[in-house]
């Protein structure tokens, strides 16, 4: 029977080889383990205090029934934004526009909407962790995709040459802001995690979406104060970022101080180029390009899987699952095959 060990999990964060391979996913859809496990998640999350037991139970229970070392769960902060949606969305109207805009915005009640909503959620997350078990995650949302689910992407653009002192602002009080959150967060739940992260999508398949220069000086000095704080509860940070970011790379390593770093796309550089390149220095989590995980099956998706395995090998620490989630529109079939692969290759199925 499978025994989980959550340190496996920060080994391969701290960059550490272990010998069984965790498996790692950013997030995996409530109605996805919702199909494989016949039940209707969303309904119970959504539910009453004891649907919301139940629900840990079964979420908890997926990841353990199928090889895991560590759950994942994050809640976002931009869902608690008054105004926010703008992020990725053009079509939304974004709440903060102008200087006005700005200083109206209602900043100083963000961290008590955020723990309204969110303190029955992680506590139940936390009674529900089998034993062996801890979640990955946290507090969801960078500082980037906060700052755009305010003010948009194209218009964060142009603040860029418009108003730069707003743009400047805007990163700060995102920073103070999301930083107060994990001051607050870590002590409240930091025990049921065993790694802690936040999803920050920085480039798209060419390059960075903002200019490395504007990352160095408005983005990165607040991952730092988070990072450095996480750093300071004793615990691994995890940085999940699509996109092509190697050019700054180094200063999410040397200057950030990220432990590990997950996301990667076949059409950006495959996974073997992420592991050599930085298997040194950091963890590095997935391997498996998730349109591959969509459209292929059967032989050809289990050579491809062993493939990614067996150049990981001797890089460092290492944890796999796809390169970004396992969204609705995964086939379930595809997603437990690439399972099935990565636990055959570590041998759980040894007689």
């Amino acid at each position: 029977m499978f025994q989980p060990d959550y340190e496996n999990l920060v080994k391969c964060a701290r960059n550490i080889e272990v010998e069984r391979i965790p498996l790692y996913e950013h997030n995996v859809s409530f109605g996805k383990i919702g199909e494989i496990t016949g039940t209707d998640l969303n309904a119970l999350y959504k539910g009453d205090e004891r649907d919301l037991e139940e629900f840990f139970r079964i979420y908890c229970g997926f990841f353990l029934d199928h090889g895991y070392d560590a759950v994942p769960f994050e809640l976002c902060i931009g869902q608690v934004m008054p105004g926010a949606g703008a992020l990725g969305d053009s079509r939304v109207t974004p709440v903060i526009r102008d200087r006005e805009d700005f200083v109206r915005y209602p900043w100083a009640e963000i961290p008590d909407l955020y723990f309204r909503s969110s303190d029955r959620v992680f506590r139940a997350l936390a009674r529900a962790l089998p034993a062996g078990m801890k979640a990955v995650g946290g507090v969801g949302n960078g500082i980037f995709e906060c700052v755009q689910d305010l003010v948009g992407y194209q218009n964060l653009c142009y603040l860029t040459d418009e108003d730069p002192e707003l743009f400047s602002d805007m990163f700060r009080k995102v920073g103070e802001t999301n930083l107060e959150i994990w001051r607050r967060f870590l002590p409240a739940c930091g025990d049921a995690y065993c790694v802690l992260r936040f999803g920050d999508d920085l480039g798209y398949y060419a390059t960075t979406l903002l200019a490395p220069k504007d990352l160095r000086v408005h983005v990165f000095p607040r991952y730092k104060a988070i990072v450095d704080l996480v750093h300071s509860a004793g615990k691994p940070f995890l940085l999940h970022s699509c996109g092509n970011i190697f050019s700054v790379m180094d200063d999410l390593i040397d200057g950030v101080g990220i432990d590990a770093k997950h996301s990667n796309e076949d059409k950006i550089a495959p996974f073997s180029r992420w592991v050599e390149q930085y298997g040194s220095r950091i963890g590095n989590f997935g391997g498996a390009d998730m349109d591959v995980v969509c459209r292929t099956s059967g032989p050809e998706l289990r050579e491809y899987l062993l493939d990614i395995l067996r150049s990981a090998r001797g890089h460092g620490g290492f944890a796999f699952g796809t390169g970004n989630s396992i969204p609705d529109y995964v086939p379930a079939a595809n997603y437990l095959e690439m399972i099935r692969t990565v636990r055959e290759f570590r041998g759980d199925f040894r007689a």
